[in-house]
């Protein structure tokens, strides 16, 4: 009796003892103090870090290129994983009526040029010409016509000639004088200096044309759809031939600037001043295993508020307030923009 009584002592100072080393083990493992995708936020009372969910993006974020001109795509030259240079083609929208008008606007400022340089310049020096030689003409016609009536009227005096020949002389002077004025006034036209008013109308038109032009080339532009700075196609969304509207909502690549990378994370409102710019943070993720990439808080964001990360937990709470925090990764490790990740920032404070 008193053998089975020591060895049943025995058995429950070992069954303790594996108890204890096991919870030892427990609270010391990385794995228990962190969170998987399926737990909240939980602080790691061991390493006093800051546990929360993340997500990796790309440096500049990710972003969603679309269309500003509603249309066709006509070409999207660009594959999933391809690297872009600021500016370089993303894709083009069907854009003939836009290039129709852009030629439109080029002829209608030749026109306009052409009207202003006639106002400016006046008439042609030609023109000019035959315009004095008209006025030289005239001159002699009238100088004809008024010997002509001088003479008829010296011979109507003596009775020589009728009333009727003299008065068809003295109407010929008069009709000779009426047309050397018409020659006259044709020549200052030709001659004289352009008006401010007509100079300035045809320079308002000449303005007009140009800014319809300038209207015309940018929306040719904007069909084309280019890198707004080096980057990577992260998903191509539209392919040619389907159709994209200037609403915003038909994007047609997922874009960003994945040289380095970073987490965002999603700090409960209790840990928010635990955390600061510079301080160091790891990450882990079901996919890579007890692998822990390592980076440093650069932001803390400036307000409280809902959660961005969705760990996939149905019993998670969705009104917690949260602040956001990035952190740039170390390198460049091989994680894909919108994983979801384990984060530890090991601030403490």
């Amino acid at each position: 009796m008193k053998k089975r009584l020591i060895a049943a002592t025995a058995l429950l100072v070992v069954g303790a003892a594996t108890i204890a080393a096991v919870l030892r083990a427990q609270r010391s493992s990385p794995a228990a103090a962190g969170i998987s995708q399926s737990e909240g936020p939980r602080n790691d009372a061991a390493t006093n870090a800051i546990c929360a969910a993340g997500k990796v993006e790309p440096v500049s974020e990710e972003i969603e290129i679309g269309s500003e001109i509603s249309g066709s795509l006509r070409l999207v030259p660009v594959e999933e994983g391809q690297h872009l240079r600021k500016g370089q083609t993303i894709a083009v929208v069907d854009n003939g009526d836009y290039a129709a008008r852009v030629a439109e606007a080029r002829a209608t400022i030749a026109v306009r040029q052409a009207a202003l340089d006639r106002v400016v310049n006046g008439a042609r020096e030609q023109e000019r010409r035959e315009a004095e030689a008209a006025v030289a003409e005239a001159r002699a016609v009238v100088e004809n016509a008024r010997a002509e009536q001088a003479r008829k009227h010296s011979l109507f005096s003596t009775g020589d000639i009728s009333r009727s020949d003299w008065e068809n002389a003295d109407r010929e002077y008069r009709v000779a004088e009426a047309r050397l004025a018409e020659a006259l006034a044709h020549f200052q036209f030709l001659d004289a200096p352009a008006r401010a008013d007509e100079r300035d109308r045809a320079a308002a038109d000449l303005a007009l044309a140009r800014a319809q032009l300038a209207e015309s080339e940018a929306l040719l532009e904007k069909t084309t759809i280019r890198a707004p700075f080096d980057g990577t196609v992260l998903k191509r969304l539209r392919k040619a031939g389907e159709s994209v509207s200037d609403k915003g909502d038909t994007p047609i690549v997922r874009f960003g600037d994945n040289s380095r990378l970073r987490v965002r994370v999603d700090v409960d409102e209790t840990d928010v001043a635990r955390v600061a710019v510079g301080e160091r943070a790891y990450f882990t993720a079901q996919a890579f295993g007890q692998q822990r990439f390592w980076g440093t808080v650069t932001r803390l964001g400036q307000s409280l508020g809902k959660k961005n990360i969705d760990t996939g937990d149905p019993a998670e709470k969705t009104d917690t307030k949260v602040l956001e925090t990035l952190v740039d990764l170390d390198g460049h490790p091989p994680l894909p923009s919108g994983l979801r990740v384990d984060s530890f920032l090991l601030g403490g404070r």
